[in-house]
């Protein structure tokens, strides 16, 4: 089922995401519901905090190829629970947006090599190390779950520009 995105500056996306501690039925719905929004919305990532929900859960699914309507099928999806960065290192830029905020993109600094432990929608434990655009998006998803976004971490003078133009387009 596609629910709806929450759009910035909705305070429920400052919020920070608890653990998982049930790994049930309702789990596995969140999961799909997490799916069928995010390619609902055209996006490569989600976190549950996204949809409303402020659980550790986030979902990346990177797709097949650069073209614009590249597949992402379902079974490609990381379904990712409580995560927690083990190592991260290395320095990177990259433009990144946000399905939360919509139709904005800015080059954003990150690490440019992770290693990650995660829980999956069994709870069973896995560790995933990437230093490409997957590092990106565990990054941006992770922060999400830490009740921040991408646009923190703009320059004072982007920030202010951008919530000038926010506005604007809200109106």
């Amino acid at each position: 089922m596609v629910r709806d995105v929450r759009i910035y500056p909705d305070k429920i996306l400052k919020q920070v995401s608890k653990e998982v501690k049930s790994f049930d039925g309702e789990l596995t719905t969140l999961l799909d519901d997490m799916y069928d929004t995010m390619i609902a919305k055209g996006g490569v990532g989600l976190a549950a905090i996204q949809i409303g929900v402020p659980k550790r859960v986030l979902i990346i699914n990177i797709p097949e190829s650069e073209e614009k309507d590249a597949k992402q099928p379902k079974e490609n999806t990381l379904e990712i629970i409580n995560p927690k960065f083990i190592e991260m290192s290395g320095s990177t830029k990259y433009q990144e947006g946000c399905l939360s905020v919509p139709s904005f993109y800015e080059d954003i600094a990150r690490y440019s090599r992770v290693k990650l432990r995660y829980q999956d929608r069994d709870g069973n434990e896995h560790i995933i190390e990437d230093d490409d655009f997957l590092a990106i998006a565990l990054q941006h998803e992770f922060d999400h779950l830490e009740g921040k976004l991408f646009i923190e971490k703009l320059s004072i003078l982007k920030r202010k520009k951008f919530e000038k133009e926010w506005k604007k387009k809200r109106l």
